[in-house]
């Protein structure tokens, strides 16, 4: 699956000398030597939504300032913020030229607020740009209310593959305690409407809720299961510094009530075939989320929108950046071909525990090639921490896998930090 590192185009005197040093920045000497790129994602941001969500910390904004309708954004607004996503892309093209792309990530926010037009539009500029690979896997992030349930079809009609549905729980009572806008009768007909739109689909629900019992979980998953979804994606709730949340704390199950239900809503899921692949996702044969595996491997992926990441590779180190938080300050900046705020190298030394932050997420492990594809390290740097994993069984280590124990997955972060 790995990509030999292209060469880099000629650049006309046209092009702006910005990105001529950009490109050789990027491309000179250094510690590393990867003779191998990995697969690359795009990641776009749509930062709106109707409404912040006391729990949520990621970059959201809400609707009500820029709408001209209830639940819809202004049609120049929409506008405006593609057209600032395509130049973020342009002013990017020559740092991942020649790569193809794996799959494509449309989050938010609430992207299904944007119209099916819009999103028909930014697919189309995306493929005008850059190659897609035939199957290319595209998700785009929706919410259960009507005003977006009405609008899945459109979605798939403007090249959507994959529909992300954020309903969290199908109980009114936890929905309302989490913020939400939509209730269960509206998360029960999105997940319907998507089956008949989508041959794939995820559908998110939260457990350790406030108020929760075993038994509400159960309930949840059996409701959830009753609608067939071939991906599902379960979440802890965790109070985020900075959210409402974290301001006032909700009462919340206990840790071992919340170990308990975890427990509980695997077996559940395990017997109606959906696979545990990674720490909180579980999937039919056949509907893994590829964007989402290519992140947990540690691939590389073009981050764009306002407070995007980006993770890329070069012949001789590896890259983040981080794109302007605010939607209005990143529009004026991406307009102008300047959107990256943060663009850093990976520390040398912080390799190995970045790849295994990421890969010991996924149940099945990695390859110990892979490690070496990935970071240019020799096995050697992940020694001390693999020993103590071991030892501790939090980990299991052959010639062909290095992957969490049953106890290592239920101990995830204390696995992770030995190889800090």
């Amino acid at each position: 699956m790995s990509k030999v590192i292209p060469v880099v185009s000629a650049i006309s005197d046209a092009e702006l000398p910005r990105v001529v040093k950009d490109i050789t920045h990027y491309m000179r000497s250094g510690l590393l030597q990867l003779a191998a790129l990995p697969l690359l994602s795009l990641y776009i941001h749509l930062p709106w939504c109707l409404k912040k969500c006391p729990y949520c910390d990621f970059n959201s904004h809400e609707v009500h300032a820029t709408s001209s309708a209830a639940g819809a954004l202004s049609a120049e607004l929409e506008q405006r913020y593609i057209d600032a996503v395509v130049a973020d892309l342009d002013a990017s093209l020559p740092l991942i030229w020649g790569r193809p792309v794996h799959s494509i990530f449309i989050g938010g926010g609430t992207p299904s607020l944007f119209s099916p037009a819009s999103i028909d539009r930014l697919l189309g500029d995306i493929r005008a740009r850059v190659k897609l690979d035939p199957d290319c896997e595209i998700t785009l992030e929706a919410n259960p209310g009507t005003f977006e349930k009405h609008r899945f079809k459109a979605f798939r009609a403007a090249g959507v593959t994959r529909l992300s549905i954020g309903v969290q729980s199908f109980n009114d009572v936890h929905l309302k305690a989490l913020g939400r806008v939509h209730d269960s009768a509206q998360a029960f007909d999105a997940v319907e409407e998507a089956a008949l739109s989508f041959d794939t689909f995820n559908l998110d629900l939260m457990y350790a809720l406030p108020g929760q019992s075993i038994a509400d979980l159960e309930r949840d998953v059996q409701t959830a299961l009753s609608l067939a979804p071939p991906h599902i994606s379960i979440y802890h709730l965790t109070i985020e510094p900075n959210t409402y949340f974290a301001k006032f704390p909700p009462s919340v199950p206990e840790e071992d009530a919340a170990y308990a239900m975890l427990d509980k809503l695997t077996e559940l899921l395990g017997v109606a075939g959906l696979e545990r692949y990674e720490v909180s996702a579980y999937a039919k044969p056949g509907h893994r989320c590829w964007h989402n595996l290519n992140y947990w491997q540690f691939g590389d992926y073009l981050g764009l929108g306002a407070g995007a990441h980006s993770k890329l590779s070069f012949a001789h180190r590896v890259v983040r950046q981080v794109r302007y938080r605010e939607p209005k300050l990143y529009m004026q900046n991406a307009l102008l071909g300047n959107a990256v705020t943060q663009d850093d190298d990976i520390k040398h030394k912080e390799l190995a525990f970045e790849f295994m932050l990421n890969a010991l997420r996924l149940k099945e492990g990695f390859d110990p090639v892979l490690f070496f594809e990935r970071t240019g390290l020799a096995l050697s740097a992940l020694q001390p921490g693999l020993q103590q994993a071991i030892e501790k069984n939090l980990l299991i280590q052959t010639p062909k896998s290095i992957k969490p124990t049953e106890r290592g997955f239920d101990f995830l972060s204390d696995l992770q930090e030995l190889f800090l």
